[in-house]
């Protein structure tokens, strides 16, 4: 099967088209804060508690908040069922969403509480951890914990020679290199880039300019989340 034939992708896309993307907060009605994120068949959703007491006593910070995330794979997320519980997969994803997020957040004007992100992916299709941070962001807005702005996060990668935006499907298995980059544009930052293939400087380049602009484009949507929210609110 041809993943790219005359520079269109076998699910119709272009080589720098995104997925369609559909965002919500205020999706779970015991969290101070949550939300929805959907990129293409890839669907997570993001709940935020807290600021709240730190248990076990002993982790909390006496300056500072601490950031605690947490992501997991519903057993019925793919095709194959899932172990529930957690592995090896799932604590580093948890790590690199929370070292993602962690320049977003005002931790010092919360100390001695936690701040506790629980991302949860329904629906997998690749890019679960770029859906993941980008509903957590939405969740930690919408629990009104002080941000610094936005961060969001977009896979690109090589497809059969071609770098492309927003690696899914079969491109997942089957490419030769996939990369998810968050990006932080009031600071112009990379806060997560990970790359599983081999590249060249120049190459590894161009995937990340795209990853980013995709990105800012996911940004856009998020925000637009909030307002729809906000909204709607005002009219009630």
């Amino acid at each position: 099967m041809e993943l790219i034939k005359d520079g269109i992708r076998y699910d119709g896309r272009k080589v720098d088209e995104l997925r369609p993307m559909e965002a919500k907060v205020g999706v779970l009605k015991n969290a101070d804060g949550s939300a929805m994120f959907k990129l293409g068949n890839t669907v997570a959703v993001a709940g935020v508690y807290g600021p709240r007491k730190v248990y076990p006593k002993h982790q909390e910070e006496a300056e500072r908040a601490i950031l605690r995330t947490k992501y997991n794979m519903a057993p019925f997320a793919t095709s194959e069922r899932n172990r529930p519980g957690t592995n090896r997969r799932s604590t580093e994803i948890s790590m690199v969403t929370r070292n993602a997020i962690l320049p977003l957040l005002f931790l010092d004007d919360f100390p001695k509480t936690a701040i506790d992100v629980h991302i949860e992916i329904l629906r997998a299709d690749a890019s679960t951890r770029c859906v993941g941070i980008n509903a957590a962001v939405l969740a930690l807005a919408d629990a009104g914990v002080p941000m610094r702005g936005f961060v969001a996060s977009c896979s690109a990668g090589i497809v059969e020679g071609k770098v492309v935006l927003d690696i899914a499907g079969k491109e997942d298995t089957e490419g030769e290199l996939d990369l998810p980059v968050a990006y932080y544009p009031e600071k112009d930052e990379v806060t997560l880039l990970q790359m599983d293939g081999i590249t060249n400087n120049a190459e590894a380049k161009e995937i990340i300019k795209l990853a980013v602009k995709g990105a800012k484009d996911m940004i856009e949507v998020q925000k637009n989340a909030l307002r729809e929210k906000y909204k709607l609110e005002g009219a009630e």
